[in-house]
């Protein structure tokens, strides 16, 4: 497995490439954000960690960039910046996950495998009650009409949809779908499940995904 990390502070560069490699990954290590641009459009990689704030260019736009070129490669932001809002920055840019500076190479490392043994096993298209969602060309159609949705409400439909019939619980939802734990404060789902309500649905017809009071959210089968 081949792993880029682009961080400009070359000891925890350093120390990530070597528990890494102690762990069997083939490391590359790029400190500032052109390189680490340069290398992740034009080489092969199946994860790559990267520092929000970088020299050149940030690790925001890096994110942006890749996901443009439809790279669906796992990436990880290693950053300190904390706030709710941060976050979420971040994981709209396109990361799959965010862990916070400090952090513990353990926990790093757990994250790690979670992404890299994600998705294949999963669909790509999923269909409902006049919606079809399609993996491979990040497209959602309504009634054959094309509706706009960001990466996260996307992965929020795309979850729901995979769980037709079962009730998701917040705890469930914030973990599949954030990828990380926001502790107390799941206040962005509820945001999110509202935008895609307004998205998806219409006039005064049923709700299409609904919510279990103190619990979570169900997309029901229909009978």
């Amino acid at each position: 497995m081949n792993i880029l990390i682009v961080e400009d502070e070359i000891g925890i560069a350093n120390f990530l490439r070597d528990g890494l490699e102690d762990e069997n990954y083939s490391v590359d290590i790029a400190l500032d954000g052109k390189r680490g641009l340069e290398l992740a459009m034009n080489r092969m990689y199946d994860l790559i960690l990267i520092d929000w704030m970088l020299p050149g260019i940030s690790g925001i736009e890096i994110t942006k960039q890749v996901r443009k070129s439809n790279k669906k490669i796992p990436i990880i932001f290693l950053t300190a910046k904390d706030t709710l809002q941060d976050t979420v920055t971040g994981l709209e840019a396109g990361a799959n996950d965010y862990i916070k500076k400090p952090f513990q190479f353990e926990e790093l490392l757990a994250r790690i495998k979670v992404q890299l043994r994600k998705g294949d096993d999963d669909p790509t298209t999923l269909s409902y009650d006049g919606i079809t969602l399609d993996v491979t060309t990040h497209q959602v159609l309504k009634d054959g009409v094309e509706i706009n949705l960001t990466k996260k409400e996307f992965s929020l439909l795309y979850y729901l949809l995979k769980n037709k019939g079962k009730v998701c619980t917040r705890n469930d939802i914030i973990k599949e779908v954030w990828e990380i734990n926001f502790e107390t404060d799941s206040s962005s789902l509820d945001v999110y499940i509202n935008f895609l309500r307004k998205k998806l649905e219409s006039g005064n017809s049923e709700n299409i995904i609904q919510t279990i009071r103190g619990i979570g959210y169900i997309i029901r089968e229909r009978e």
